[in-house]
C-alpha cells in the first residue's frame, strides 16, 4: 500500500511535470485508486512507478485516467432526468438561446441524456451543451458519441422512468456492439478540456450539472468549485449536482433554493 509521504510526491510530480492540481482530493480515494494502479501494473517497487510517471508522458496521461473516476451512465437516477424534465426545462423555453455546462461530463452519456432530452422538449436546436473534463481522453470517446451496446438495456429502462417519449433506439445505430447516437445530438456539443482546481468561469449558463465529481474532492476544494459554479450560474438559473453531493452547509446556500427533492437548486440572489 501507498504511503502519505509517496503519494505526495507522486501528487507533486503530476502538478510539477504535468499540470494536474490532486492536492486537496480525497486521500482515501486516491489512495485506493494509486493502489489498484501499482498492482495492476505490477512496478516492483514506487520509485519503478515514479520513474514511469515522470518519464513517459504517455502513461502518465494514462495514470491521470486511472486515479480520476470516469464512472458514468445514461439516465443516472431518472427521477432527476424526470425532474429536468417537468420542472427545469419548461421554465428555459421563453429564452433565446440556452447554454448548459457539463461539468466533469467523463465518456458524455449524461451530455447525451441531456441532448435527448432537450430534443423532447424542443428546445434542442436553440441549446449549446459545454462538455467539460480534466481528461482529453475521455474528452475524446465523447465526442465520438459511441458507447457499447452492453448496457443500452438498462439506459433504455432508465430513459423510460425519465419520462422519455420514444424507443430509445430511434437515438443510435447499432454497429458491431456498439452504439452510434445520432449526429445531430453531437452537433449542440462543444467539448473541451477544463480542469475544475484551477481554471477559471468561461460563460453564464441557464443550467450547470457536475454529479458525482465533488464527493471526491475535500471541503476546501468542494467550496472552491461551488464558488466557481455560482459566478458561472446566470439569475435563477440551476446547478444539479449528485446524488451523495450538496449545497448544505456551503456559503453558497442562502443564494439557491432546493428543487423538490432532487439535488437541483435554483439561484434566486
Amino acid at each position: 500500500m501507498i504511503s502519505t509521504e509517496e503519494l505526495n510526491l507522486l501528487l507533486t510530480d503530476l502538478l510539477d511535470w504535468y499540470g494536474y492540481d490532486f492536492t486537496h482530493y480525497s486521500r482515501a480515494s486516491l489512495t485506493r485508486r494509486v493502489d489498484r494502479l501499482w498492482n495492476l501494473e505490477k512496478f516492483p517497487s514506487f520509485a519503478e512507478l515514479r520513474y514511469r510517471v515522470r518519464s513517459d508522458a504517455t502513461y502518465a496521461q494514462r495514470f491521470v485516467e486511472g486515479i480520476t473516476v470516469n464512472v458514468t451512465e445514461m439516465f443516472r437516477d431518472p427521477s432527476f432526468y424526470l425532474a429536468l424534465r417537468n420542472d427545469v426545462l419548461p421554465t428555459l423555453t421563453a429564452k433565446p438561446f440556452i447554454r448548459i455546462w457539463h461539468a466533469g461530463c467523463s465518456t458524455g452519456e449524461e451530455v447525451y441524456s441531456m441532448a435527448i432530452l432537450l430534443r423532447e422538449t424542443g428546445l434542442l436546436h436553440k441549446s449549446l451543451l459545454y462538455a467539460t473534463d480534466l481528461n482529453p481522453e475521455v474528452l475524446d470517446r465523447a465526442r465520438s458519441g459511441i458507447f457499447p451496446m452492453a448496457p443500452l438495456r438498462q439506459y433504455a429502462e432508465s430513459y423510460r422512468l425519465a419520462g422519455g417519449t420514444r424507443d430509445f433506439s430511434d437515438y443510435y445505430t447499432a454497429h458491431y456492439g456498439y452504439a452510434k447516437f445520432s449526429e445531430d445530438l453531437g452537433e449542440k456539443m462543444v467539448f473541451s478540456t477544463h480542469n475544475l482546481v484551477s481554471d477559471s468561469s468561461f460563460n453564464e449558463f441557464d443550467l450547470i450539472l457536475c454529479r458525482n465529481v465533488l464527493i471526491y474532492f475535500d471541503k476546501l476544494l468542494q467550496e472552491h468549485v461551488l464558488t466557481l459554479f455560482d459566478r458561472s450560474v446566470g439569475p435563477l438559473g440551476y446547478l444539479a449536482l449528485g446524488s451523495k453531493e450538496t449545497l448544505k452547509f456551503s456559503s453558497l446556500q442562502p443564494r439557491y433554493k432546493q428543487l423538490n427533492n432532487e439535488k437541483i437548486w435554483r439561484k434566486i440572489g
